[in-house]
């Protein structure tokens, strides 16, 4: 494995119903059950985590993908929907559905551009192959 160019360090106590933290002080959150769940939901959850993280990492690569192809995608807004779903044997898996508005970029442009991005991006290449990851550019769905 090539160095990291930047490693996150968080640490969380009580796991769902718990407290987390980053290292550098930055992130201090409570973290609780979602209602759905039988929570309380006066905290946040790591699909919540999970969510901003994709969306954040997915806005950021579309930006840098659109500049290489001199595309302005830096207004780019991404709603994250990241799912909690059951499997057989009282597992769980998680779903992942990105809805992405490209307010610049209209057409097979724009899909192309989710797509590409969708090969670049560190959240996309995680979760390949493992869950799946629905893409909704401009209202159209890949």
């Amino acid at each position: 494995m090539s160095k990291a160019l930047y490693t996150a360090q968080a640490h969380v106590t009580g796991g769902r119903d718990g407290r987390g933290s980053t290292s550098d002080g930055r992130l201090e959150l409570d973290l609780r059950m979602p209602k759905e769940l039988g929570g309380d939901g006066e905290g946040a959850n790591p699909e919540q985590l999970f969510a901003i993280g994709y969306a954040a990492c997915f806005s950021t690569t579309l930006a840098l993908v659109g500049q290489r192809g001199e595309l302005k995608a830096d207004d780019a807004e991404i709603d994250s929907h990241v799912s909690l779903v059951p499997i057989d044997g009282g597992r769980f898996e998680l779903g992942v559905e990105l809805r992405i508005s490209l307010p610049s970029i209209a057409g097979e442009q724009a899909l192309e551009l989710a797509r590409t991005a969708h090969q670049v991006c560190p959240y996309s290449n995680a979760t390949r192959g493992n869950i799946d990851v629905t893409l909704v550019v401009n209202g159209t769905r890949l």
